[in-house]
């Protein structure tokens, strides 16, 4: 990356359309990903990694098939490897993941909603 301080904020004032995730910064083979949320999302896992939350802004509902899991500012939660969920916004939620380079966002479920890592700026 060409700067060494990224502002989370200033990302996510870039972000015009929800689920589409933009890498801030990587950490080795990992990507630091800011999205915007909202509404619910489709049904998926990802068999080969787990998958990092974190809410900055929003409520955030994981819904997992035995529960749901409720995330607010500066919560953290891990979906781990091969959990199936949905991620559902009711209003708009501002977010960071952090999962491998290459992972998809709709990960086995593919679809219309799949999008590409965009970079930010």
């Amino acid at each position: 990356m060409s700067e060494d301080v990224r502002n989370v904020q200033a990302a996510l004032d870039a972000v015009a359309e929800h689920w589409q995730p933009h890498r801030l910064t990587s950490v080795n083979d990992y990507d630091v990903k800011v999205v915007k949320l909202l509404g619910e999302f489709v049904w998926h896992t990802h068999p080969d990694t787990d998958e990092l939350f974190m809410v900055i802004s929003g409520t955030l509902t994981i819904q997992l098939r035995d529960r749901d899991v409720v995330l607010g500012p500066n919560d953290v939660f891990v979906v781990p490897r091969g959990v199936e969920h949905c991620p559902r916004a009711d209003a708009e939620v501002h977010a960071l993941l952090f999962e491998p380079q290459g992972t998809v966002n709709t990960g086995d479920a593919g679809g219309d909603r799949t999008a590409a890592v965009r970079e930010l700026g």
